[in-house]
């Protein structure tokens, strides 16, 4: 058994696809198909069904999984350790973001990280909040940007770089932009456009309208804010968003504050307890990118 056909393992796994798992580790589909099928046969057990359009785990699959993954985090930490001597970090960092994501001081971040680390590899991720959680808690992902209700979900460590209040925006002229504030309980019958479930700030939204119950009409649903916001300013629907997202159309858009829902949506970093150093160092460019104590 080798490192290798563990990583080949662990792609076909979390891609449910050999093609798109030989592309992600650099080597032709046949060839990971043939490592699969020796580290099959070392274990005497197919891991993988075949049969339908998606490579989905066996039984012996998912029993294998967290330790191929746990394998080769220790094979990495190897590596690591030795570098933490030598001041030297090498390896790869796996980073989810929500879909949309465009928070520049984390790009900033990221890149001094790759200028002070170039030995590491950056992967980066997109997804909804709560499938980068679950990433997060498997090992897929070491870090990742989310949007949450949550100072930070159960189980795992949170660096809060965005914290704000939701907002509804609607164009100019519409019946709410004439109000000085809003409730939800003004919304009433109007369709809404806003994120989907999944999200940070749809999670806030649904557990508000829950607290007072309130079912609110949500027609038009898109995981990025400018979508909404486009949608919103033709008058297909009153937009959710936060606070900076408004902001950002307020030459098109009337923004008012959700009075009764004062709960912030929250984007957080989040990782497992005990990470590993280029964690540690992309964290400390993050809190400086974001001016965080």
């Amino acid at each position: 058994m080798e490192l290798r056909q563990l990583e080949y393992f662990v792609a076909v796994a979390e891609e449910q696809n050999f093609t798109r798992a030989a592309e992600r580790v650099h080597i032709s589909q046949s060839g990971v198909s043939a490592q699969i099928r020796q580290l099959e046969r070392e274990l005497g057990a197919e891991l993988f069904d075949r049969s339908g359009r998606t490579a989905t785990l066996t039984v012996a699959g998912k029993a294998a999984l967290e330790h191929a993954r746990a394998t080769l985090a220790a094979a990495g930490a190897v590596g690591e350790a030795v570098g933490e001597v030598t001041g030297l970090i090498r390896g790869q960092l796996t980073l989810g973001m929500v879909i949309g994501c465009t928070i520049t001081p984390l790009f900033d971040a990221l890149a001094a990280f790759h200028r002070a680390h170039p030995g590491v590899e950056i992967t980066l991720q997109e997804d909804n909040s709560d499938r980068l959680v679950e990433g997060v808690h498997a090992g897929a992902l070491d870090l990742a940007l989310v949007g949450t209700a949550t100072t930070a979900p159960a189980g795992l460590e949170a660096l809060t770089i965005i914290s704000e209040r939701l907002v509804l925006t609607v164009p100019p002229g519409h019946p709410l932009a004439a109000l000085p504030q809003v409730t939800l309980r003004d919304l009433g019958t109007y369709p809404i456009v806003c994120m989907p479930p999944g999200t940070g700030l749809r999670a806030v939204f649904d557990q508000a309208c829950a607290a007072q119950g309130l079912q609110p009409v949500i027609t038009l649903q898109a995981s990025a804010a400018d979508a909404i916001a486009d949608l919103a300013a033709r008058g297909m629907a009153v937009g959710i968003l936060s606070d900076s997202m408004a902001a950002r159309n307020g030459d098109r858009l009337v923004a008012r504050t959700i009075a009764d829902v004062e709960t912030p949506a929250l984007l957080a970093l989040v990782w497992r307890a005990g990470h590993r150093p280029a964690v540690r160092e992309l964290l400390a460019h993050a809190r400086r990118a974001f001016a965080i104590r």
